[in-house]
C-alpha cells in the first residue's frame, strides 16, 4: 500500500492505510509513505500486528499533531501522543514523528506499548516527554534515530535499546526518566550514541528516576559539555539512590568525565559491559534479537 498526501497513492492518510491492514496479520505488511506532512493523530491498534511503515525519506515524511497535557480538550500526558503504537511487531523506517505543541508542558510525539517495536533512521521531535516507552512487557529498539526534547524526553517502563542514536537536549533538564520495575533486569541501554545540545542547554542530567528502580546505562557514548559533572539526579528523594541502577562504560567527550559523578552511580567493568547485548537485553519471554538493518 502507498500513502500520499497529494492523492497519488492508495490512501491520503496513514491512518486509512493502517486501518486497511488485515487484523492479526501473521506476516509483515509494508505501507510506503511518500514525502509530505501528515497532520493526523495516528493509532496502530493492538489487532494491527506486523505493520511496517516505510517513509520515502526521514526528513520528508512528517507525521505531526499538537495535543498536550492540559490543553482545551483536556488531554493528559498519556493521550497527548501524535502516534500511538499498541500492536506487536511494529516497524518504522525513515519517518519523522512530531508533537508540534511547543514548550507547553507534557506533549508526546510517540507513545509505544507494543512488544518487539523497531524504529530505524527516524526522528522524534518535541519538547517535554517526546518519547513515551510505556509498559513493562514492551521491548523496543531504536537504531540510528534522532530524538530531541527538554524535560524527561525519554520516559517510561519498557525495556529499550538505543543504538547509534543522537539525543539532543533543547534546554537545561533531564534526558531520561525511566520507570523500570524491580522485576526487570534491564531498563534503558544506550550503545554507541551521541548526546548533543542546543546552545541554551548547559546543564543536563543523564537521568532521574520516575520510579524507584529505574535502570539506565550508557555504553560507548559521546557526551557533550552540556552533561553536568554529577551526571544523575535522585528526583529530590535520597531513597532512590539505594534502588536505582545508573551506570556508564567507556564513554567519551567533555561530558563523560566520571571524576565528579554522584557516588551512587556506577562504572561498569569490561566484563559487565559485555553482557549488554541485544540477545541478553531482549531475552524476556520468547527471545528476540532485532537487527540494525
Amino acid at each position: 500500500m502507498t500513502v500520499a498526501a497529494d492523492g497519488s497513492g492508495d490512501y491520503r492518510t496513514v491512518q486509512e492505510a493502517v486501518n486497511a491492514v488485515r487484523d492479526l496479520s501473521q506476516v509483515p505488511v509494508t505501507i510506503f509513505i511518500k514525502n509530505g506532512t501528515y497532520r493526523e493523530k495516528l493509532v496502530v491498534a493492538s489487532h494491527k500486528t506486523q505493520v511496517k511503515l516505510v517513509g520515502e525519506s526521514r526528513d520528508g515524511v512528517v507525521i505531526t499533531y499538537g495535543d498536550y497535557s492540559g490543553d482545551a480538550a483536556q488531554h493528559k500526558t498519556y493521550t497527548s501522543y501524535t502516534v500511538l503504537v499498541q500492536a506487536t511487531d511494529f516497524t518504522a523506517e525513515n519517518i519523522t514523528f512530531q508533537n508540534s505543541a511547543g514548550p507547553v508542558g507534557q506533549a508526546v510525539a510517540l507513545h509505544v506499548e507494543g512488544d518487539r517495536a523497531i524504529f530505524r533512521n527516524c526522528r522524534m521531535l518535541g519538547h517535554q516527554d517526546t518519547l513515551y516507552m510505556a509498559v513493562e512487557n514492551s521491548r523496543q529498539y531504536y537504531v540510528n534515530c534522532f530524538i530531541e526534547g527538554t524535560t524527561d524526553f525519554l520516559f517510561g517502563t519498557a525495556t529499550v535499546v538505543f543504538e547509534g542514536c543522537e539525543l539532543r537536549s533543547k534546554k537545561n533538564s533531564y534526558i531520561t526518566a525511566a520507570s523500570t520495575t524491580e522485576h526487570q533486569r534491564y531498563g534503558y541501554v544506550f550503545l554507541n550514541c551521541k548526546l548533543t545540545a542546543d546552545s541554551a542547554a548547559t546543564k543536563v542530567y543523564l537521568g532521574r528516576p520516575w520510579r524507584p528502580h529505574a535502570r539506565t546505562v550508557f555504553i560507548n557514548t559521546v557526551m557533550g559539555a552540556h552533561i553536568t559533572p554529577a551526571g544523575w539526579d535522585n528526583w529530590r528523594n535520597p531513597e532512590n539512590e539505594r534502588t536505582v541502577f545508573y551506570a556508564e562504560y567507556n564513554s567519551t567527550g567533555p561530558g563523560a568525565s566520571v571524576k565528579d559523578r554522584v557516588k551512587w552511580s556506577r562504572q561498569l567493568t569490561a566484563k559487565e559491559a559485555r553482557q549488554y547485548t541485544l540477545k541478553n537485553i531482549f531475552a524476556g519471554g520468547a527471545g528476540w534479537e532485532p537487527t540494525a538493518r
